[in-house]
């Protein structure tokens, strides 16, 4: 696993060298802005910080190791130097909210005011105290209140008589309870007892007195010790224990092994946890003690102190301090501030949850650092190109609440544009979609160059000011290429370079990084496309990621937006789809936008130049690469998306301009244009019909059929004129089918193929058609029909008519004859059909035979008669016509 680059997390503050060389600083305390130091011979000095001496971020700052100790001396000052015994100030308490500082020197607890002014008094009453740790409670604690029983007060109360520590300002009970539990309970050990103390303060410090809360049997050798909620933890050579404070039950935490460091307890004001120092590994427990979370590993052989520092702990030995992440445990930055074997190091921190500074000290002077704000430590990470890390910090001051929205998506935005000019184009895009604030216009200078229509809409954002202005992207791809070159040569030179590695073992090609930049490009515009965005805004998304398809050649996508609604300006894109044989997603951007004149006459010139190539075809990309089929399919792509345009369109002119073509490629889809219920005017029948090519015969028989079924027409012109069209058509039928008789049987099947293959308007035969319209419609001229139809083979066609006309008897006889013919198909003997040709050729009396439905019977029942029997009748009675029929039979 790679080890994390280190970053800047603190910055000097401050500096002070002791005055004296008889002085040697023993203990530490900070409090806001003063800073309290310990002396090994029992002086405590009162120093006061420069919270801010440097409002104004410098946008390069110099090295922590550079900067002088002279500048930063200016940053504090010496108030005053207090002695307080000959001992050490083993140490030091500031309880600010009450302006009183407690100190541990000599065994014993001395009091002073914050300003060191007052004379210092000495807490009589205990003595050969060997550690002191003051209660805290955690911010959501269920801990026990102590002060508030009043058996301990009783016992309190009597061990306070007993060590002569009489309330001699007469504070009363009430006014006791008032000022209890804040921060004036302790625990120390004096000997081999841990005792529970309350400090009890009157109107001065200098009449302050004590309360023993509880004594616990505890042992020797204690070395550290922290309270927190219910449980004081103590560390010995041997282990760590925990003792409870109500109970007075004790327990191991850790035991230590031998030779091992001293212990070390620290409070985590953060978490309200306990770091627990065994050798070199930091444990975190909770105020149970049980463990939590992962353990902290520092350098080989420990800290000599450790504090905190927002989300890091921070550690001090031989004249270093080191910054380590509490979650993820790495460390973070590492300052030099003394050299190695200076002695002892001590660290404090501000003992509170939002704390910016940190002390450390070696035996001869003191420097303060503080914490370098959130953001600048983003900018410095991302100025070395440490985009990991950068990214790494702010999902940490995320979970921890420390980064607003806001600036969560200027972060995003910035990373965005640096990862683009370092040539990550999928991670700025990435981080593009993450940012809320970042507007799609802002990518627009890097697709289409300055000035443009849209180039007023781009805003001046410069966020941190990281990156370069934008740029096109082949301007980007260019200029990184340019860097790689220049920093491949530099390694070679031995120079270090912030290029990424990946590029310089293996520099990629431009034609590479272009596709990369175009296509991650598109992503953004195709998720902006979905937003909620300003019209003109819109219409610059849309155009440009037709740009950008276009240049990749993604055809697909190009004709789905163009199809779809969208808000592509047409001026932007006529020249450049037409220049690069587009038309198909020229003529679906015309449609979109109500062109229809312009749309139309681009399907036109493709279906007519099908073969061409002038756009991709769907069988071809299927897998399908015969030429009748590509043919085929292109002339209906073309004819089919004219036809969605025309069956909205109520222009009649327009739509009558381009049914001929569509009809040859498509009779069905011209009759649903010229039947589509979707306009909102119909157009005049008689205008229709006179543009109808003559020959489309079904075309217009189904235009008729819908006029008159469908829109209830009831001009006589149109349903004489259909009843014509359809009995023309159902003679010409009749024929057709007597011709093919003569036909041999190869093509007849080819025939049926290519009627199989022909779509057809109508699903049912040509003769029904007629039938039905015959017997439903009484709005034809029946005349004009019959004078039609009198010479040909429609019997019951005719029988229709002469119904319609009132003449029966010809009714009758047709029926009649239909009749012999049923009951000759029920009965199904032969001689029956030969008998009923005899009686149509020689139907005596004197009457004509009756060649027709002669010819007829041959036609439909000729399989039931027998050759040679029909050949028996006389050659001259037939027509020429029926003789050949007769011939075919044999």
């Amino acid at each position: 696993m790679a080890k994390p680059k280190s970053r800047t997390a603190v910055e000097p503050l401050a500096h002070f060298d002791l005055p004296t060389p008889n002085l040697s600083i023993r203990s530490l305390s900070l409090s806001q802005s003063t800073l309290y130091l310990g002396t090994q011979n029992g002086y405590l000095l009162l120093l006061s910080l420069n919270p801010n001496p440097n409002p104004v971020p410098t946008p390069n700052p110099p090295p922590i190791e550079a900067v002088s100790p002279s500048s930063l001396s200016r940053n504090v000052s010496l108030l005053r130097t207090v002695p307080l015994s000959d001992s050490p100030v083993e140490s030091i308490f500031v309880l600010a909210e009450i302006g009183v500082v407690l100190v541990l020197s000599d065994g014993f607890l001395f009091l002073t005011d914050s300003l060191l002014i007052q004379p210092v008094k000495k807490l009589g009453g205990l003595k050969g105290v060997a550690v002191i740790a003051r209660r805290f409670r955690g911010t959501h604690s269920q801990s026990t209140d102590l002060t508030d029983n009043t058996s301990n007060l009783s016992k309190g109360q009597r061990i306070l008589d007993k060590f002569g520590g009489v309330r001699a300002n007469g504070v009363k009970t009430s006014v006791l309870e008032q000022s209890r539990e804040g921060s004036s309970v302790f625990a120390l050990v004096i000997g081999r007892k841990l005792m529970l103390i309350e400090l009890v303060l009157g109107s001065s410090f200098l009449n302050a007195s004590f309360v023993i809360l509880r004594e616990i049997q505890c042992f020797d050798g204690v070395k550290s010790m922290v309270w927190l909620d219910d449980s004081v933890i103590v560390g010995t050579i041997n282990g760590y224990s925990l003792f409870s404070c109500v109970t007075g039950q004790s327990g191991v935490i850790f035991s230590l092994p031998d030779l091992s460091r001293p212990p070390l307890l620290k409070l985590l004001w953060r978490e309200w946890k306990v770091l627990l120092l065994v050798d070199n590994v930091g444990v975190v427990v909770d105020a149970l003690g049980q463990p939590v979370g992962g353990s902290l590993v520092f350098r080989k052989g420990g800290p000599d102190s450790v504090g905190e520092l927002s989300s890091y702990a921070v550690v001090v030995r031989d004249g270093k301090m080191e910054l380590y992440h509490k979650k993820s445990g790495n460390c973070i930055q590492t300052v030099t501030f003394g050299v190695e074997g200076v002695g002892q190091c001590i660290v404090a921190d501000e003992e509170n949850r939002s704390g910016e500074v940190v002390a450390v000290a070696t035996p001869t002077k003191v420097i303060c650092y503080r914490k370098v704000p959130s953001e600048e430590q983003i900018k410095d990470l991302l100025r070395k190109k440490n985009f990991k890390e950068a990214i790494s910090l702010v999902e940490e001051l995320e979970c921890e609440g420390e980064m607003s929205k806001e600036m969560l998506s200027l972060f995003h935005a910035q990373v965005g544009f640096l990862l683009l000019f370092d040539l990550h184009f999928e991670e700025a895009v990435d981080h593009f979609l993450q940012s809320e604030t970042m507007q799609p216009s802002e990518v627009f200078p890097f697709i289409m160059r300055d000035p443009n229509r849209w180039s007023l809409l781009v805003p001046r954002n410069r966020y941190w000011g990281l990156h370069p202005p934008p740029v096109p992207l082949e301007d980007v791809v260019d200029n990184g290429l340019l860097a790689i070159q220049r920093a491949i040569f530099l390694r070679k030179a031995g120079v270090e370079t912030v290029v990424d590695k990946r590029f310089l073992s293996n520099p990629p090609t431009r034609a590479e990084l272009l596709e990369s930049a175009i296509k991650n490009m598109i992503r953004y515009l195709e998720v902006s496309h979905q937003k909620d965005l300003t019209l003109s805004v819109k219409e610059g998304v849309d155009t440009l990621l037709m740009y950008l398809y276009r240049a990749l050649n993604c055809v697909d996508d190009m004709e789905k937006l163009a199809s779809s609604e969208n808000c592509c300006i047409v001026e932007e894109l006529e020249t450049l789809l037409d220049g690069s044989g587009h038309l198909r997603t020229l003529a679906f951007l015309y449609a979109s936008k109500g062109m229809s004149s312009k749309a139309l006459a681009i399907w036109r010139i493709l279906a007519r130049n099908y073969s061409s190539g002038l756009w991709k075809d769907p069988a071809v990309e299927n897998g399908v690469h015969d030429g009748s089929a590509c043919v085929v399919s292109g002339r209906e792509t073309a004819a089919t998306e004219a036809s969605k345009i025309l069956e909205d369109s109520s222009d009649q002119d327009l739509v009558l301009q381009h049914l001929s073509w569509i009809a040859d490629i498509n009779p069905v889809l011209a009759v649903r244009v010229l039947t589509s219920e979707k306009r909102t005017n119909q157009f005049s029948p008689d205008e229709v019909i006179a543009a109808i090519d003559p020959k489309k015969v079904e075309i217009l028989q189904r235009y008729l059929q819908w006029l008159i079924e469908d829109q209830d027409c009831d001009d006589t012109r149109f349903h004489t004129f259909y009843a014509i069209s359809l009995a023309k058509a159902a003679i010409e039928t009749f024929d057709s089918d007597i011709r093919s008789q003569s036909h041999d049987t190869e093509r007849q099947e080819q025939v049926k193929i290519i009627d199989t293959q022909r779509e057809s308007i109508f699903q049912s035969p040509v003769r029904e058609r007629l039938q039905i319209f015959l017997q439903s419609s009484d709005l034809y001229d029946p005349e004009e029909v019959l004078f039609l139809v009198e010479t040909s083979e429609l019997w019951l066609e005719k029988a229709i008519l002469y119904r319609k006309l009132g003449q029966e008897t010809l009714v009758l006889r047709i029926l009649a004859l239909e009749a012999a013919e049923q009951y000759c198909a029920e009965i199904g003997r032969p001689d029956a059909y030969m008998q009923l040709l005899d009686m149509y050729l020689d139907p005596q009396d004197g009457k004509e035979p009756m060649f027709k439905a002669a010819v007829r019977l041959l036609h439909n029942h000729g399989e039931s008669l027998d050759p040679l029997q029909v050949l028996e009748v006389k050659p001259l009675s037939l027509s020429p016509a029926s003789f050949c029929l007769v011939l075919h039979i044999i």
